[in-house]
This record gives C-alpha cells, sequence and structure tokens, in this order.
C-alpha cells in the first residue's frame, strides 16, 4: 500500500471520527479534518494533547457521579450548598444547564444516561443502585427528577418514581418532578435559563 493510500485512509478516519461527535455531519467533519491539517495543525495538536490530558484526569465523582477532575466535584464539597435537596439529571450537561438558571441550591445525582428501552437500557443498566445509596442518605429530604422531558426522560423519571416508592428507605421522602414549563420534547441543555428556573420553583410533588 503506498503512503498516498495511507494517507487516504487517515483522513477519512479522522472524518468519520469526527462525524461521531453531536451534530457534526459529514461535510462538517470533512471541513473541520482540512482545518486541523492544512490550516492549522497547532490546534489539532493541541486539541489532541488536550483530549489525552482529559482522559487522564477526568473520571466520575465518587458521590454524584458526574464528570470531575479527583473523587469529589466541587459541588459535592461545597458546604454552602444544601443537602437536604436532591436534583436527578440524566447528564453532566444537564446538571450544567440547571446551575447556570441559579434556581436550584441542592446537591446533584447524575445517571449518565436514561431508560431506553428501544436501545436495551433499563433501570439496572443505569446503575440505579448507587442512587439509592445517594437518595437513602438521611440528611436528604426532597428528591427532585429532573430529568429531560422526552420520551426517554420521561419513562426514566416514572421508573425512578416507581422504584422509590416501593423502597422503605425513600418512600417516605418528598418526591418532586419539574413543571411542565419545560416542554415535551424539550432538554434540559437546550432549554433557556430562565423556563429552567422556572419550572424548578413550579415543580410538583408526585404522588
Amino acid at each position: 500500500m503506498s503512503s498516498r493510500d495511507n494517507h487516504r485512509d487517515s483522513f477519512k478516519e479522522l472524518v468519520e471520527a469526527l462525524t461521531k461527535l453531536p451534530g457534526v455531519g459529514p461535510k462538517t467533519a470533512q471541513r473541520y479534518a482540512f482545518h486541523l491539517l492544512h490550516v492549522d495543525r497547532g490546534i489539532a495538536q493541541d486539541l489532541s494533547d488536550s483530549i489525552i490530558n482529559a482522559l487522564i484526569k477526568i473520571s466520575n465523582c465518587h458521590k454524584c457521579n458526574t464528570l470531575c477532575e479527583g473523587e469529589m466535584c466541587k459541588i459535592c464539597t461545597d458546604g454552602d450548598r444544601d443537602p437536604t435537596k436532591l436534583c436527578i439529571v440524566e447528564s453532566p450537561s444537564d446538571l450544567l444547564a440547571v446551575e447556570q438558571s441559579h434556581a436550584f441550591d441542592g446537591l446533584y445525582f447524575v445517571l449518565m444516561g436514561k431508560v431506553s428501552f428501544i436501545d436495551g437500557v433499563g433501570p439496572k443498566d443505569l446503575g440505579f443502585e448507587r442512587l439509592f445509596f445517594r437518595a437513602e442518605e438521611e440528611e436528604v429530604k426532597e428528591i427532585i427528577i429532573a430529568t429531560n422531558f422526552t420520551a426517554e426522560g420521561e419513562a426514566t423519571a416514572q421508573a425512578i418514581e416507581s422504584l422509590f416508592k416501593q423502597h422503605s428507605k425513600t418512600k417516605e421522602k418528598k418526591l418532586a418532578r419539574l413543571a411542565r414549563g419545560v416542554p415535551y420534547g424539550a432538554e434540559l441543555e437546550y432549554t433557556d435559563l430562565g423556563t429552567i428556573a422556572q419550572a424548578f420553583r413550579e415543580r410538583k410533588q408526585e404522588g
């Protein structure tokens, strides 16, 4: 195989890797690849180094399961947060959206996924055991389910609610769901901050 063939294969692999990013189609990926290789290889090297460094240093918080450096994230170690309120979100990006709304001062648990029966993902696949362990803590008084208002998010919320109501150590805790200020089909990551704040203020107790 010639060096030219090797280059063509490597370029194709780079484009295919870029298309796996959210919102990046084949043409956009090709444009990114040409920029990284032809316009500014320094950006490509910085990007490569940053990704490798992040993969080495960033893992999951031992308490809330979000992404962080070290054993626990800054939110979990912040003594000014309200430990009586626990907010359950699907992803670190959803946590960030809630934080940017300044509507919640409690703590979090990040599922790192959602129930999707089409994809074969059920409650057991999301590691609900860790969620139960976190929610069972005596200081937690209110549990706010802030999964997205999509079909999968609703299925996840219903699974959490059902399991919590059956569990002896969580069924007596106050369980709430975000108000319908967030339109159906919306994801917190892409919802404006005012709408998120309103949904938290008007959250409704379940059951």
